[in-house]
């Protein structure tokens, strides 16, 4: 398995800033990052080669992202995370900026496109939905054997996937101003015309067909903007989930991850063993992720076996039964329990800044700087004694 996050780049006021291109070319020098041209190149080759973890540049110049090599258990997830958030924020830091694992910006921002020939098309091509776009996600890859099996997965963890959501909310900001939801990211991120769930698949060839009828609308720029919440991955043979909002904290990523994988595995094994895939259509799987990103794990869940709300902790524990005789095999089932426990104890990145905003009498500035402390592993406690430094 592997993880892509992307990060946002801001200053000591808490400011998205354009830095990222910046930091890319001190990461460049140091061999750890590409610049927009060479991502540009990357994106247009065939893939074939194993990946590697390294900075890379996103739609906007407030972003950096950063994907891990592959990984094979939880404690290299954690132990590449960590190491490449902390490339992330020396990089961002040489040029005067730093790191903040938030899936919006909290301070107000303009956001500014990064150079580089794919992305200026797609401002091009779609405009105010493109200009605005200023989230980060975290992307779980888990390897699988061919496309007849990934598509099986994806039959099968489709349901789940709006929890993944609610688990991960780290966006109540949007434009200086508490939005009402636990992700908004995700309600912004549903502007892309290819974005969300989608029905059922016959086989392999059946969801090709799709992604065939999807670019022959002439609508998407690339296979790359088929948005999916779960795809085959182009470039490696994996099953890509990407639900979530990047997660503050790198130990509740590692749970995203872990529960991700016992998704995938738990598919692979009722696929082999015929069990049909739940039939629920994606008008209902949209309605679920909404109230997943409205909510996070503050209220009820559309709960995956019965299509009816009920209590996030409830919801939780059922995908935990659901997913550990697998999460059991891969030695995970303790440390992924032991991350959901803490989960539903002191809440999501969505709860942190809302309490860092109360506590510091709504300073959005002193809420990415505690962000800033999260991410590159210092105690959340200095929220509060960062603004007092900066009153």
């Amino acid at each position: 398995m592997g993880v892509e996050e992307e990060l946002l780049v801001v200053d000591h006021q808490g400011r998205s800033v354009p830095l990222g291109p910046e930091a890319l070319e001190v990461a460049a020098q140091r061999g750890e990052g590409e610049t927009a041209e060479e991502h540009d190149r990357a994106d247009a080759s065939d893939g074939d080669e194993e990946s590697a973890a390294h900075l890379m540049p996103e739609l906007k110049a407030q972003q950096l992202e950063l994907g891990t090599p592959v990984c094979r258990t939880l404690t290299e997830v954690e132990s590449q995370l960590r190491f490449w958030r902390g490339r992330a924020d020396a990089a961002a830091a040489a040029v005067g900026g730093r790191v903040a694992a938030l899936a919006t910006s909290p301070v107000p921002v303009a956001p500014v496109p990064t150079v580089g020939q794919r992305y200026d098309r797609m401002l091009g091509a779609f405009g105010l939905t493109a200009e605005e776009m200023l989230t980060c996600g975290c992307h779980v890859h888990v390897s699988i054997e061919d496309d007849e099996e990934g598509v099986a997965v994806l039959n099968r963890i489709r349901v789940w996937l709006p929890v993944l959501t609610a688990l991960s909310a780290n966006s109540p900001f949007w434009q200086g101003a508490d939005t009402g939801y636990a992700s908004y990211r995700s309600q912004a991120w549903h502007r892309w015309p290819s974005a969300g769930p989608n029905e059922l698949f016959t086989d392999a060839a059946d969801y090709h067909r799709l992604i065939d009828a999807v670019l022959a609308t002439e609508t998407v720029l690339d296979s790359g903007m088929v948005y999916f919440d779960a795809r085959l991955s182009e470039k490696w043979p994996t099953v890509e989930v990407r639900t979530a909002d990047v997660v503050l904290r790198v130990e509740d990523a590692v749970t995203l991850a872990g529960l991700v994988r016992g998704l995938v595995e738990t598919a692979a094994r009722e696929a082999r063993d015929g069990t049909p895939p739940p039939a629920v259509r994606a008008e209902v799987l949209r309605v679920a992720a909404w109230r997943a990103g409205r909510s996070g794990l503050t209220g009820d869940l559309v709960d995956p076996r019965t299509g009816t709300p009920a209590p996030a902790a409830e919801v939780l524990g059922a995908l935990l039964d659901h997913v550990r005789p697998a999460l059991s095999d891969a030695g995970d089932e303790q440390r992924v329990a032991d991350g959901l426990e803490a989960l539903l104890r002191r809440g999501t990145g969505a709860d942190l800044q809302r309490r860092v905003h109360r506590e510091t009498g709504g300073d959005l500035g002193a809420v990415v700087r505690a962000a800033v402390a999260v991410t590159t592993g210092h105690p959340e406690g200095t929220a509060r004694a960062t603004h007092r430094r900066t009153r």
